[in-house]
This record gives structure tokens, C-alpha cells and sequence, in this order.
């Protein structure tokens, strides 16, 4: 079959990465079927659903056996093949086409270097039933055919190959039914074959300021190919200081060396935005003054009553759990990645956040993940390419978020983590580049005999050591891609797909195993820069390193030092071994099936110094290395919004714009997603992410961490990017109080919240911008004082930015909302008084807790209504503290019967949460003092609903006090609203059915 161009394109992103069969001499194929699919039918018409016309999809999973040292006979490859099936179920066939009726075959699988984890599974599979080790030249590669029937034009199965794959991860071949015959696919055994040069080259910085300015955007020009290698992300000061550096050691740098320094330099690492100073009143930079400042003033306030173990210094922050136990929390970003591939992206970004949780103090036990997406709508298809002449179209909004809620599913499900906490929000400014958070939460004892657990150190003389993964390609540049723009030139390098498998094995191994047993002095995921940045940090604990970088275990032959060093290659830790703690700790290592080298020593030479098959490629001064990054003083611009209000008039009846609104997908049901993802494995479960009989989606849940305990860990979250273009101070409030009285609503007490900021901003070089974030920090720092709730950890990505082209060439810049996301961790005291959020009696009453204002601004109904507006709500902090001490007190009284907090869509939105989620109507009765439909769709913080039964009528208002106000209550099957005449009379069926369509065929 002759192929377009958009066909072709997956098999040749990268030359030197071109398929072989030549480093094998034996490759076979095991092709395994259902008899009968049962995922059929759901594929096939997910796949009608994106508008192409096939009759059925059948799916066919093939191993591809490649050796050299000896060959599999057709006996030995049907018992491999009967290991790779459920013989209930599937069949299977050894060298031999699958037989069936269809019309075009499309076979996906990954390019050479794209981590293949169902490959990697099947090998160990087959080693362990054969007892064959596989060697160098030799693997299993998994790939997918899917067998299409359909009258498609061969344009159609051009754009479905391109559906089916993503061209930066994955070749295609695609075969009429003609052309697959009787022989059936092509074998393929995609190999990676490099040429890279195995020495360190000198850079030379005597370049004026223009060529300066190219090097730091594009990257070292490579000497065999003349290419750039990838974005170093420095600017002229930071060169400059380079430069100037290596003229005072008489010499030029090394490409490591200043690989290197771009690493440790860069915004995603250095945070250095938030760390420069800032017009005239914020010298010492955002993140002291607004964020580190109000954790120090409420932990010097609260005294002998701080819950804050570690915050700041670490990979996680932690607070205390009870008098033995501490939980950490920390939540990323993966956006740039998730942008390219978004299965890879988001899956490598939830192992990652695991990895910090392992990597915190001497090794916490991953126990909840957190996610969070902020993508286009799902029903566009923007056209928008990051190339010239529709070359490199950007993936649309739906494939993102199909991918990225699969990769985090992948991550969380196949490393036995619990999911139950995640949003989604969506808006078309994140189009371009989404946003991607990944969260996960840990326990840890505080002590182990007479270490304290959550402190570390590397001394002089200790080993360093590498767990896990084997070193690639894959993941090169990723620190300094995170740090910049998503342009023509992003590097598909810097995109990896993460093993959750193999680091389920270290996970346990070191958490469970070898942290107790006392074989390590400290621990540190290798994230971002990789080796370079993990070894480095490390090193400032001791003061030195000394690394041979020819000892780093490699996924293939032929890569050069500074790719070596700076690679982010997944699922690897590095840790301090004491020398006489190294046999045991190797051979439990090797019994655990775990790989570990020794890849040099921690020293107290005040330097990182790298050697390679015995040259010196880095010696820098760590003092230099970690410090020397060049101060800048940063200026903005105010900003004055001004934006049209909604002229419409208020509607007489509300019927028809409740059911809009709970369309809206911001407010939606998204159980499509909640359902994917495991969250009652290791057996917390508590309140998950659906809650009542009408399964709606929570905003916090609550997980037992801690067998036997009475105690759980409460999460939750608050975000409101549109108020970030009206008014981002009050947007910071906003999103601190949602965060907050999520947790209040299910029972957590004030006093044990601990907060985490994630800023995901645009155009951070332009002051009007940075205005605009400066006045979210300075929100953040009064929320969290006037809560007394302190940040533990945080993270900032500040260019969320994509240039590129429309169809018509013309330039096109897509910046997302600036967007700030605030997660909350909470200790619940006593699980059994949770909360949930479901009307649970007819008669029961139902309160509104908190005041009603008509400020809309940015609100979801003015998006209904076609305005953003100008004015977003305020809120009275200290009554708002007030207020939810005495619902909490309320609670441990047994006093309210379900509670919600009101955020999205408003007051009648979260009524008919309520009512959905109990499956019981209400009859309501409003009198105030403006629009109705203002005042039931206003999104005033500080405010929820609770239910409350007759018998404690009294006893409740008495413990609220004013702030309750009584609405109506609980019963039969319609939610009925007045405002002196009827203005809604909705059969809650109606309501979940509404609630529930948007995503429906998900």
C-alpha cells in the first residue's frame, strides 16, 4: 500500500535509531488473540466516536523474539508462547499470521530507545521459563496490530495509524489485506545503533553575544552531525558567568561541563523566578518573602503545636501523622513532556513523584498518588502545528487527556499505589501545552532505633551507588526543555516512558528491606538532569564527588559522556553506601533483582569531578556548580482587567440553565477517569473519589495509612484559573480556602492542614505576567497565615507557552491561564467520623454555612453566559477561620449528616451535587437580596452545604451560629428551588443524567 506522508513520517524520526535486523540472527514472532474479544466492542467504538467509519477493530498483541547467541526451536517458542497467554481466553501463534477477516492491518510498536516495559515484562517472562539469560543485541519488543475492517479511503488509514501511534515514540507499518497475505507483517526488531563519540569535547565561549545568545537557546552544536543538540536554556548573564569562570581555570569547558551547568542552572531546578529579586519591595525574591516566610511565621507561631517535620529542604515535605508515624506529600508538573507524548509524559511524571516520595529523608513508603490535568476540550480539534506548512501537528485535546489519564493509570495501578484524589479542568487556553500534575503522598516512621529517618547524610568516603534503570537516550534535555517554551525546535529527546515494574522492585527493596537495615546514609531520586543533578546535591552534603562515568550501566552501547551524564532515564535511584555496608547491600540488591553500581565516591574536595574511560570531562567548583548562577532583579508591570459583564437578563425559570451548567465540563461527572485508576489497593479506603449512592465526584477523599490506626490522611485541592486574568490575589484566596474547607467538609480540624503550591504560569519574561504572579504570591502568603496553614513543598513551571503555526503559516502564540494549584494534606483524627458529601435522609435539613455575594467574575456561569466579568469574590479570612473551627467542632459531635464545599458552578450546583450523590430530591427556599441566578450560581469562597438532622437542629445552629443558614430540606425525587415563585422543578434523575452525558462515551 503506498502511504501518505503523514504515514511515513513515525518510521524515520531519528536515522541513528533506524530498525536492524543485522545485530540479530534469530527473530520470531508470537502473535496472541482473544477468542473472543471482549475489549472489541468498546474500541470499536471509541474509534467511530473520533469519525472514522470501521465496522469492527480486533486487536492482536505480538512479541518479537531477537537473538544471537542461540535460537528457540518451535517447541521451546510454543511453551514461551503458552507462558505469554491466558489459554482460557486467547490463542496463539508461533511464526505464523493471525488468520481473520478484515481489511487493512496496522501494526504499532515503539522506535529503538523508546522504554518498552510489556517487551521488558515478556523477556523477564521468558528467562524465567527458559532459563536463557538474554544478552547484548538481544530482546523482546511488544508491538500491537490492529486488524481494521471498514470501507476507510487510504487517507482515513492514514489518519488512523496516526490516531494508534505517536510518531515521537512509535513506528507504524501498515499493510492492506492484499499485501498481508498469507506471510501476515514484517518482523521488525528495532534496535538502537549509535555513533556517538565517546570523549568529551571543549566548547568554545569566546563567541560574540548574538552566537552566545544561539548557543544557550539551541544548544551545543554537535561535531559529527553539525546539529544543535537541544536547548541549554541559559541566557547571555548566565553564559557570561560561564564563560568567565573557565577563563579564570585558563581553559575552555567541557561539553559535559556545561551540560552540565544548564542542568543545575535551570528554571525547572533553580527555581529562578521565584528566587530573584523583584521590583523594589520583594529583594529577597517571591519564594522567601511570600511562601518560605509564612511557613517560618505560623511554625514560630504555633510553637511546641507545629506539625511540620521537614519542609523545603527535601524531595517531599512532611508533617506529622501521631506520635511515630510522618506522612510526606509532594506534588509535580509535567506539561512539556506530556505535550509530545502524553502517555509517556504523564506516566513518567507520576513514577517521578514516587521516586521523591522513596527519595524523602532515608526512604518513605509511596501510599496515595494524586493527579490533576488542565487540557483543551476534548471535543476540538485545534489546527495548530509546530512547524511550518501543517508540518508537526500538535496532538489534539482528546488525545492528550486519553493519554495522560492512561499513563498515570499505568503508573499508579502497576506500582500497587492507590489514585483516589484528581480533577480535571478545561478551557482552550491549554491547547497548546497542557498542564499535567502528579502528586504522592508517603508514610515513614519518625525513628528506627536511634536514626532519625527523615534526616540524611552522604560523608566522605561513602560509595555512590545507582539503582534501577539502565542510562539512554531518552530523557536528554528534559530539565532545560521544562524550562522554556514549546517551540519548532523541542527536542524529542526529552520525552521518556517510565517501568513502574522495575521500580516496584527498588521501592521495596530499599523502603522495606535495606532503609531499616541501615545500608545507606542518604538517598536521592535522579529526576531531572539526571546523574548530573543527583550526584551533584548529594555531593554538597559531603562536599565533593568523584564519578567514573564508563561504570554507569548503559541500555545500549555508543553514547557519549555528556549524554550519559545529563540523561533522565527512568526508575533510578542514587544512594551514599558506606563501604563496609557494600557487600550486603549489593547482595541484597542481586537477590531482589534489582541492578546496582558503584559509579564512584562522595568526597570533601569541594569539587564534582567525572571521569570517562580515564579522562577528566568535568571539574567544576561545587561552590560554583550550586551557587554561582548570576542574581537578577526582576521588574513588572501592573495589570487593570477590563472585561465585558454578561448583559443578559435573569430567566424566569432556572431549569434549562441548571442542566447547561452541570453539562459544563468543569462540573461534570468525570467517573470515567476515577474508575481507571485503583484506588482501594493497600486496603486505606475510606471515602474514595465517588461518593453516594449517585457516585459524584468528591472534592477531597481519605485514606488510612497507617494499619490499625484510627487516623487517615485527608486531600484535597483548590484552583480557579480564570480569576487569575481578573484578579490574581483574590484567585490565590480562592484556591487556599478551597483547598482547605475541602478537607473541613469531610472532618479534617484546621489545625492539621499543611499546604503545597504549584504555579504553572506564562511569558515569565513579560512584567505584566509577572505582576500577575507576584500578586498570587502575595495572596498565598496571606492565605496561609490567616489559616495558620503552612506550605510544606512546592514546584513552579513558568513558561506554559506554545509558538508554532496555524494552517495558514500564519505565527500563533498559546499561553495557558496562569494557573495556580494549591493541594492540601490533612490528618482525619478519627475515620469513623468522616464525612461524606451525600444527602443521606429525607428530612433532613440542608444549610448553607457561609455568606453569598454577587461578584461573578470568572465564574463558570458568567462562562456560560459568553463573559468573563471584572470582579472576583473576596473573602473575610479571619470569619472564615472562625467559621470552620465551629463546623468542625460540629462534626466531632456527630452533628451534620453530609457536607459540601461550594466551588464551581456555585451554590445550586453543589445542591444538586448533593442531591445526586444521595439520590434524593430537595425543596429549597431562597430570599435574597440580588438576582437569583446570581446568587445560586455566585462562586463566593468560604461557603457549604451540609445536611442536618431535625433531632440536631438545635445543637447545630447553636454551634454555628449566624453563619448557618437554613435553606429547606431533604425529600423525595425532584430538587424544587423558590425564590418567592417557583423557579426550578427538576427530577434529580434528570440532574445525573445531565451530569453525567458530557463524558458518557468515555
Amino acid at each position: 500500500m503506498q502511504m501518505d506522508k503523514a504515514m511515513r513520517a513515525p518510521v524515520a524520526i531519528l536515522s541513528v535509531y533506524a530498525p536492524s535486523l543485522t545485530m540479530t540472527s534469530h527473530i520470531h514472532r508470537i502473535e496472541v488473540r482473544y477468542r473472543e474479544d471482549p475489549r472489541q466492542k468498546t474500541r470499536t467504538d471509541r474509534i467511530r466516536s473520533l469519525g472514522f467509519p470501521v465496522d469492527s477493530v480486533e486487536l492482536v498483541d505480538v512479541y518479537t523474539i531477537a537473538t544471537r547467541a542461540r535460537d528457540f526451536s518451535h517447541a521451546e517458542l510454543s511453551e514461551i508462547g503458552a507462558q505469554l497467554v491466558n489459554p482460557v481466553v486467547q490463542e496463539y501463534t508461533v511464526d505464523q499470521a493471525t488468520r481473520a477477516a478484515f481489511d487493512y492491518a496496522i501494526e504499532v510498536g515503539f522506535l529503538p530507545g523508546v522504554t518498552d516495559n510489556v517487551g521488558t515484562t515478556a523477556r523477564q517472562t521468558i528467562e524465567d521459563y527458559s532459563g536463557y539469560r538474554f544478552g547484548e543485541g538481544e530482546a523482546v519488543f511488544s508491538s500491537q496490530l490492529y486488524l481494521v475492517s471498514g470501507a476507510l479511503s487510504p487517507d482515513s488509514v492514514g489518519r488512523l495509524s496516526t490516531t494508534l501511534a505517536n510518531p515521537l515514540v512509535n513506528r507504524v507499518h501498515v499493510k492492506t489485506r492484499e499485501e498481508y497475505g498469507e506471510r501476515g507483517m514484517d518482523p521488525a526488531a528495532p534496535f538502537v545503533s549509535l555513533h556517538e563519540l565517546p570523549t568529551a569535547e571543549t566548547i568554545d565561549l569566546e563567541l560574540d553575544d548574538t552566537e552566545l545568545a544561539r548557543l544557550g537557546k539551541e544548544g551545543i552544536r554537535d561535531p559529527l552531525t553539525g546539529e544543535r543538540r537541544g536547548p541549554l536554556a541559559l541566557d547571555l548573564p548566565e553564559l557570561h558567568a560561564i564563560r568567565d569562570y573557565f577563563r579564570g581555570l585558563g581553559r575552555r569547558p567541557t561539553d559535559v561541563e556545561l551540560e552540565s551547568l544548564a542542568q543545575t542552572w535551570s528554571e525547572h531546578c533553580k527555581h529562578t523566578i521565584f528566587a530573584s529579586a523583584m521590583d523594589d519591595d520583594v529583594p529577597d525574591g517571591l519564594y522567601r518573602t511570600c511562601i518560605q516566610a509564612a511557613t517560618n511565621i505560623i511554625r514560630k507561631k504555633r510553637g511546641d503545636r507545629d506539625i511540620c517535620v521537614t519542609v523545603f529542604t527535601d524531595n517531599s515535605g512532611a508533617i506529622v501523622f501521631d506520635d511515630t508515624f510522618l506522612v510526606t506529600h509532594k506534588v509535580e508538573t509535567h506539561n512539556s513532556p506530556s505535550a509530545l507524548d502524553p502517555f509517556g509524559g504523564a506516566l513518567t511524571g507520576i513514577v517521578g513523584v514516587n521516586r521523591d516520595t522513596i527519595g524523602f529523608g532515608l526512604g518513605a513508603k509511596p501510599c496515595i498518588n494524586v493527579y490533576g490535568y488542565c487540557v483543551g476540550d476534548p471535543e476540538t480539534e485545534p489546527a495548530l502545528f509546530r512547524g511550518k506548512d501543517r508540518e508537526r501537528p500538535i496532538l489534539s485535546p482528546r488525545r492528550i487527556l486519553d493519554g495522560v489519564v492512561h499513563g498515570v493509570g499505568v503508573g499508579g495501578n502497576c506500582s500497587g499505589i492507590p489514585t483516589p484524589q484528581g480533577w480535571c479542568y478545561f478551557h482552550d487556553r491549554y491547547v497548546g501545552k497542557p498542564l499535567v500534575f502528579a502528586g504522592t503522598v508517603g508514610v515513614m516512621p519518625r525513628v528506627h532505633g536511634d536514626r532519625k529517618l527523615y534526616e540524611k547524610r552522604a560523608r566522605p568516603g561513602d560509595l555512590i551507588v545507582m539503582v534501577g534503570g539502565r542510562v539512554g537516550k531518552d530523557g536528554i534535555h528534559g530539565a532545560t526543555f521544562s524550562s522554556e517554551a514549546l517551540d519548532p525546535a523541542s527536542p524529542v529527546t526529552a520525552v521518556q516512558i517510565g517501568d513502574p515494574i522495575t521500580q516496584k522492585k527498588f521501592s521495596d527493596v530499599i523502603v522495606k528491606e535495606a532503609r531499616d537495615l541501615g545500608l545507606y546514609r542518604s538517598i536521592t531520586d535522579n529526576g531531572a538532569g539526571g546523574l548530573s543533578c543527583a550526584v551533584a546535591e548529594m555531593a554538597k552534603e559531603s562536599n565533593g564527588c568523584h564519578v567514573f562515568l564508563d561504570r554507569v550501566p548503559l541500555k545500549y552501547p555508543g553514547m557519549a559522556p555528556w549524554e550519559i551524564w545529563i540523561s533522565e532515564s527512568q526508575e533510578r535511584m542514587t544512594l551514599a553506601v558506606p563501604e563496609e555496608s557494600l557487600d550486603a547491600f549489593m547482595d541484597l540488591m542481586q537477590r531482589r533483582e534489582v541492578e546496582a553500581t558503584v559509579i564512584g565516591r562522595f568526597t570533601s574536595s569541594g569539587r564534582c569531578v567525572v571521569e570517562c574511560h580515564g579522562a577528566v570531562v568535568m571539574d567544576v567548583g561545587l561552590d560554583f556548580l550550586h551557587d554561582g548562577l548570576p542574581k537578577k532583579h526582576l521588574r513588572t508591570t501592573p495589570v487593570v482587567s477590563r472585561n465585558p459583564e454578561p448583559a443578559a437578563p435573569c430567566p424566569d425559570r432556572l431549569d434549562s440553565t441548571l442542566l447547561a451548567m452541570l453539562k459544563r465540563k468543569n462540573i461534570c461527572a468525570k467517573e470515567f477517569i476515577s474508575t481507571q485508576y485503583d484506588h482501594t489497593v493497600q486496603g486505606g479506603h475510606v471515602l474514595g473519589p465517588v461518593q453516594g449512592r449517585g457516585r459524584v465526584q468528591g472534592c477531597a477523599t481519605l485514606t488510612k495509612v497507617v494499619p490499625g490506626s484510627d487516623r487517615g490522611v485527608g486531600l484535597s485541592q483548590g484552583l480557579f484559573p480564570l480569576y487569575s486574568e481578573i484578579d490574581p490575589y483574590r484567585m490565590a484566596i480562592a484556591a487556599i480556602d478551597l483547598a482547605i474547607r475541602g478537607l473541613v467538609a469531610i472532618g479534617v480540624p484546621l489545625d492539621t492542614i499543611a499546604l503545597l503550591d504549584n504555579f504553572c504560569w506564562c511569558s515569565s519574561d513579560d512584567p505584566a505576567r509577572l505582576w500577575q504572579l507576584k500578586r498570587a504570591a502575595f495572596g498565598c502568603y496571606d492565605g496561609a497565615t490567616a489559616f495558620s496553614t503552612p506550605f510544606i513543598s512546592g514546584k513552579d513551571s513558568m513558561f506554559n507557552d506554545f509558538s508554532g503555526f496555524d494552517a495558514e503559516n500564519n505565527p500563533v502564540k498559546v499561553s495557558v491561564l496562569p494557573t495556580l494549584l494549591i493541594s492540601s494534606i490533612g490528618i482525619h483524627p478519627d475515620v469513623a467520623k468522616a464525612v461524606s458529601m451525600d444527602a443521606k435522609f429525607a428530612g433532613d435539613l440542608v444549610y448553607v454555612i457561609g455568606e453569598t455575594v454577587g461578584d461573578l467574575g470568572g465564574s463558570e456561569y458568567f462562562m456560560h453566559l459568553g463573559s468573563l466579568g471584572n470582579r472576583v469574590p473576596a473573602l473575610d479570612l479571619e470569619e472564615a477561620r472562625e467559621r470552620y473551627g465551629r463546623l468542625t467542632k460540629a462534626m466531632e459531635r456527630g452533628l451534620v449528616a453530609s457536607a459540601f464545599p461550594v466551588s464551581h458552578g456555585g451554590l445550586l450546583v453543589a445542591l444538586a451535587k448533593v442531591s445526586i450523590a444521595g439520590r434524593l430530591g430537595m425543596e429549597i427556599a431562597i430570599h435574597p437580596a440580588m438576582r437569583p441566578d446570581y446568587y445560586l450560581f455566585s462562586e463566593s469562597p468560604g461557603r457549604i452545604v451540609v445536611t442536618v438532622s431535625p433531632e440536631c437542629r438545635q445543637a447545630f445552629e447553636e454551634a454555628i451560629g449566624s453563619d448557618a443558614i437554613l435553606l429547606g430540606r431533604v425529600g423525595g425525587k425532584d430538587l424544587r428551588v423558590t425564590a418567592g415563585t417557583p423557579i426550578i422543578d427538576l427530577p434529580v434523575a434528570d440532574l445525573e443524567a445531565a451530569y453525567r452525558e458530557p463524558f458518557g462515551g468515555y
